[in-house]
């Protein structure tokens, strides 16, 4: 049983930024494909961005050049940066281990107009 846990949410203004964390509680993180969606009420969970153990990313066209993934395996956490954020961006975000059923309990991103 894999545990993700993530933090760094809150409430910014449109063109703020915010920086997500994710620990896991995995001792083969290192190895493991990591990834970061989100979902807006009323919507479908999306993709936003993916690492993978050789630290290659993939990002959702919506938030390319704004937003930045990263990993830190000695403290298996994985960051997602987030900055020009604008109001469409407010969702729950959630950490994930790509190709498992494991997710994280979410955070709350709100952006203000």
């Amino acid at each position: 049983q894999v545990q993700l846990v993530e933090s760094g949410g809150g409430l910014v203004q449109a063109g703020g930024s915010l920086r997500l964390s994710c620990v896991a509680s995995d001792s083969f993180f290192s190895i493991r494909v990591m990834g970061w969606y989100r979902q807006a009420p009323g919507k479908q969970r999306e993709l936003v961005a993916v690492i993978t153990t050789s630290s290659t990313t993939k990002y959702a066209d919506s938030v390319k050049g704004r937003f930045t993934i990263s990993r830190e395996n000695a403290k298996r956490t994985v960051y997602l940066q987030m900055n020009s954020l604008k109001p469409e961006d407010t969702a729950v975000y959630y950490c994930h281990v790509e190709n498992t059923g494991y997710w994280g309990q979410g955070t709350q991103v709100t952006v203000s107009a």
